[in-house]
């Protein structure tokens, strides 16, 4: 992390590529399994959805477009990003083939699926190994831990427990060849500082891979909407949010790479909140800052958590 505070996705795969490396989004067509139980209070999958992406169109369509839309001429080096609704919900014998197509790609490093706790099973943890092995590609399974507090994955109408997180996260990591990320959600209703600090010492402490972050967003026609329009929901403003970072980064691992600081729904549909400010704009500020106050990634992490 050479003059640089955090260890990004960014900067990880340009040092280990030697090239810069982008993800192109894709959808294997189906639905999360917990929409059928209500679905997650505050998600909409048309809110990250990128405008080219189709799920009724093949693997191969959608990389295709992805390479057009996305990676165009500045980079060519990309992951398959599976990020769409809950892929490994998807049968075995579906799956497998089109991540097959996707790492046969020369251009292809690997990929990255995006899944809940309770969506995999050890079958797919093994054939999905088998193929890292044949393909000397990587895997990464990112999984939807959100927080380590039962109260809030009981808010957000997650329907699976802490333990089954922890768990999740430990079969991943018993597998060679996998890697595994979680997925945070900072400022989920009724959360203290502190409550998001010890969610983050946990993840540290169970040496997780790779880490997505994002701020509570209000989106449009999604019971956390509703919700919102009775009570007024607490969020982020963009000088908080940038403040929180500062203080919770340092706690985090330097090895662990961090995929995304922030989230970026479609404005059309997010209610809030509504910051006007570029993610680019974003970074350079907290870089800046972060350097203020001479603090950088893991330079808290030993000595507060092991102490």
């Amino acid at each position: 992390m050479t003059n640089y505070p955090i260890n990004t996705f960014s900067h990880h795969y340009r040092r280990k590529y030697g090239r810069v490396v982008g993800k192109i989004p894709l959808d294997t067509g189906i639905s999360c399994p917990n929409r059928q139980l209500g679905g997650c209070t505050y998600c909409r999958a048309d809110s990250f959805t990128p405008s080219y992406l189709n799920k009724n169109d093949s693997i191969t369509v959608q990389l295709h477009q992805g390479k057009k839309h996305l990676l165009r001429d500045r980079f060519h080096l990309y992951f398959g990003y599976f990020q769409q609704e809950t892929s490994t919900a998807l049968p075995h014998d579906q799956l497998i083939p089109m991540l097959k197509g996707v790492l046969a790609d020369q251009d292809c490093v690997g990929v990255i699926i995006s899944t809940r706790p309770d969506c995999f099973d050890q079958v797919m943890l093994e054939q999905l190994a088998y193929l890292a092995q044949q393909t000397g590609k990587e895997f990464l399974l990112e999984i939807g831990l959100q927080s380590i507090h039962e109260k809030s994955l009981q808010l957000l109408n997650r329907n699976h427990s802490v333990a089954d997180s922890i768990n999740a996260v430990k079969r991943v990591k018993k597998i060679n060849g996998l890697q595994v990320g979680v997925h945070l959600i900072l400022g989920i209703p009724g959360e203290s500082e502190e409550d998001m600090r010890t969610t983050l010492r946990e993840v540290g402490n169970i040496g997780v891979h790779a880490l997505k972050l994002h701020h509570l967003q209000i989106i449009r026609d999604t019971p956390l909407h509703a919700q919102h329009l009775e009570e007024n929901i607490p969020v982020f403003t963009a000088e908080g949010y940038l403040e929180l970072l500062i203080r919770l980064i340092p706690e985090i691992p330097k090895q662990i790479v961090i995929h995304r600081l922030w989230s970026a729904s479609h404005p059309d549909i997010l209610v809030a909140p509504r910051w006007d400010m570029f993610a680019g704009n974003l970074s350079a500020l907290l870089q800046e800052r972060m350097a203020e106050k001479n603090v950088c990634q893991g330079k808290f992490y030993t000595e507060k958590t092991h102490t």
